[in-house]
């Protein structure tokens, strides 16, 4: 995992498991989901500077009361300050990600073809995998062709993937049997 500069974070409780959230300043720029399979490695993560442990910052604040309600049902809208770090094309991939609803999907190849890059199907995959702020750019409601489900690198993978998007209502073509465990997509177009 990236290191990610951090004044201040928080841990919550989920039904997927803990998540963690770090801000910089104003805006959140990570979210872990870290599963209900793995929760040691909510507490194996750096911790932030001394003087930010005490109380968490105001946009932190913010979130996890959006996180919290988005789980129980009284919102869908997780709509704080965010600064996610990444490349140009990365950036762009999460922006049109951005613009998924709840209960909303998308392909791998319908967001190369919005960011004009339509031959780019593989990279935009690499930036859906490298989205440090999982449910905000919900990366989950990503499907690949024909709405197969794919991989998920936030929780514990798949089975994060699948409760997000049974959670959203959200239909998807399952992986074969024999692939339950591989966490590489199948195909992305």
């Amino acid at each position: 995992m990236k290191t990610v500069t951090f004044d201040s974070s928080i841990t919550l409780d989920s039904p997927i498991g803990p998540i963690t959230l770090k801000s910089l300043g104003k805006a959140v720029v990570q979210v872990t989901l870290h599963g209900l399979e793995h929760p040691e490695s909510a507490t194996a993560q750096a911790g932030p500077p001394a003087d930010a442990k005490a109380k968490p910052s105001p946009v932190l604040a913010k979130a996890a009361k959006q996180i919290d309600n988005f789980f129980s049902g009284k919102g869908s809208a997780l709509d704080f300050e965010v600064n996610p770090a990444g490349t140009d094309f990365q950036r762009a991939v999460w922006a049109e990600i951005a613009k998924v609803g709840f209960g909303e999907v998308i392909s791998y190849a319908e967001i190369a073809r919005r960011i004009g890059k339509p031959s780019a199907v593989r990279a935009v995959g690499g930036a859906v995998g490298a989205n440090p702020l999982p449910l905000v750019i919900g990366c989950h409601r990503i499907l690949g062709a024909s709405s197969n489900i794919t991989g998920y690198s936030g929780g514990d993978g798949l089975p994060t993937k699948r409760w997000l998007l049974a959670f959203e209502g959200i239909n998807y073509r399952d992986v074969p049997e024999s692939r339950r465990d591989a966490e590489t997509p199948i195909k992305l177009e």
